[in-house]
This record gives structure tokens, sequence and C-alpha cells, in this order.
């Protein structure tokens, strides 16, 4: 699975495809979105001001949130442990505001590897991820990660060893999922911040694994 799905520039570069919003009518879900927003602002709850500061707050969001919550959780056994029960509120502890949309946090073991997914639409923790990726959002990575996890993921380089059960969780609107790492051999006596520079974001996804820092 990759960004690009073959298209290239006249000039030979790749260029990952996006069709345009325009192309298609738009879905109950973002015509629900569309009425209560503007029934929000028609009420004077927020304006739309307000609203678009939200917004780029949200797209000014990267990885490195997620990546800062992930290293401390493999550096401290009882914040792994909040983390575990409350996504959000153990991020609020790092001063990281995850917002107040449910995320789940599901651990890898070498018996279980998680990946998530959106399968009706793109549902992902943007506010410890940042905004999702192309391939996220694509319908051919929907569709195929819940039938043929295995094989999408050997398409990002990653290999799971057969014997280890492969679980794929759905986000929807209620609730979002995160992925804590399995920590890397040979990172012991690391700091945080180091350890946070193992961490992208496609591992908080599950399709790939940390950097290792002997490569």
């Amino acid at each position: 699975m990759s960004d690009s799905h073959g298209h290239s520039h006249p000039h030979g570069q790749p260029h990952p495809f996006q069709p345009d919003i325009e192309d298609s009518a738009l879905t109950h879900h973002q015509l629900l979105e569309l009425a209560v927003g503007e029934l929000l602002m028609e009420k004077g709850i927020f304006t739309g001001d307000e609203f678009r500061r939200t917004l780029e707050d949200i797209d000014s969001r990267n990885p490195g949130d997620g990546a800062k919550v992930v290293a401390r959780a493999w550096a401290d056994p009882a914040f792994k442990e909040r983390l575990l029960a409350d996504t959000n509120a153990a991020a609020g502890e790092l001063g990281v505001d995850a917002g107040t949309i449910p995320i789940t946090t599901v651990e890898n073991m070498p018996e279980i590897h998680n990946v998530i997914v959106c399968t009706l639409c793109s549902c992902y923790p943007r506010l410890l991820l940042g905004l999702p990726p192309d391939w996220y959002k694509s319908r051919a990575y929907r569709s195929r990660v819940v039938r043929e996890p295995r094989p999408v993921l050997a398409e990002f380089g990653t290999a799971i060893p057969e014997d280890t059960e492969v679980r794929v969780h759905d986000s929807t609107a209620e609730l979002r999922y995160m992925v804590l790492p399995m920590r890397p051999e040979g990172t012991d006596g690391m700091s945080e911040q180091d350890l946070a520079k193992l961490v992208t974001r496609d591992c908080m996804i599950g399709v790939t694994l940390p950097d290792n820092p002997s490569n």
C-alpha cells in the first residue's frame, strides 16, 4: 500500500490520487455535519470565526503529540496503565489535548498486533496523530485491511509472524483508536525524547513497527 496510485505528473514524478469532493454526492454524515454546524452557528453556540480557528488548530496537530504519549508509556508502566484505561485523560497529563471524542489505546504484544481503520469514512484520532494520510482514507485500504490484513501490512513492509494474531479495530464517529506499539529492543536507558523519535505516525496506526535504533 502506498500513497501513489500509479498516476504521474508529465515530468514523471509520482502523484498521489485524491478524487475531487465535487465528483460525488455528499454522504449522509457529511450532510448531517453541515446541518449541525449551521444550526449551532445560527443559535449562537459558536461563530464562524471560532469554528475556523478550531479547524486550524486540528490541522496544525502532528504525530509528535502521539509519539510523546507512546514514549511516556514505554518509560512509565503506571502511565501506560492509565493510558490504556483512559487515553484522553492520560494524554492530558502531558499537556496534550486529545479532545472529547473517546480514544481507545490498543497495545501490541508478541501474541497480538493491532491495526486501525475506519471502514465508513476516515474517523481518526487527529488531535493525537495529526491529519490522516491519504491511503488511510482510500477505499482500497478501508475495504482490504479488514479482509486481508496480513497482505496489506506486507505492502507496508510489515511482516507479522503467523502465530501472532492480527486484530483490526474499526473507528467510528463516537470512538477512535491509537496503537501502542511494542518498545524496540536495545532502547534501555534512552530518554523519553529519544524514544519519541522512534515512534512514527504509521506505527501508531499499526501498519508499521517503530524504528529500531540499531538500524
